[in-house]
């Protein structure tokens, strides 16, 4: 592989998720080296709902735990979510088209083994215990993130 991407995934909306998992994946088929670095919101992603816990949590991430997306299909959508309706009419439309949902790039990303790094002091901060992510994610400092980008040929910011 010769060039290289670094994608920063601040965003935990569905449609900017889908929009840096396609740039990911096409990366990867044109033979780039993926990085997808996940802050933030972005946590959001690669939070698997399955592993999901309150146990051993203060009050405050207990109650960020309970009120925000439980995975990749509950994000909200950036615009015109109103209240889930914008993002239903948005997946009947990606079902009319006969296109990939976002479940299906993040699948993708994972049998390509691009490389998932969430942000450690965001997940302290958000309260995500590391047993609720995807088990490919490994947690870096900022300090590692930016070593990687600064090793790449594109960094992205989503």
């Amino acid at each position: 592989m010769g060039k290289k991407l670094s994608l920063l995934m601040f965003s935990g909306e569905y449609d900017k998720a889908m929009a840096g998992l396609i740039l990911a994946n096409s990366a990867h088929d044109m033979d780039m080296e993926v990085t997808m670095f996940f802050s933030f919101w972005g946590l959001f992603l690669i939070r698997d709902p399955e592993k999901m816990t309150t146990e051993d949590k203060s009050l405050y991430e207990r109650i960020m735990t309970l009120a925000t997306p439980k995975g990749p299909e509950q994000l909200p959508l950036s615009k015109m979510n109103f209240s889930g309706l914008g993002k239903w009419m948005l997946e009947e439309m990606i079902e009319d088209q006969e296109a990939p949902k976002l479940i299906h790039f993040l699948k993708g990303a994972r049998k390509k083994n691009i490389k998932f790094s969430a942000c450690k002091l965001s997940v302290e901060i958000m309260g995500i215990k590391p047993e609720e992510l995807l088990p490919e994610v490994e947690i870096v400092d900022a300090q590692a993130y930016l070593r990687d980008a600064l090793e790449s040929d594109v960094q992205l910011f989503i």
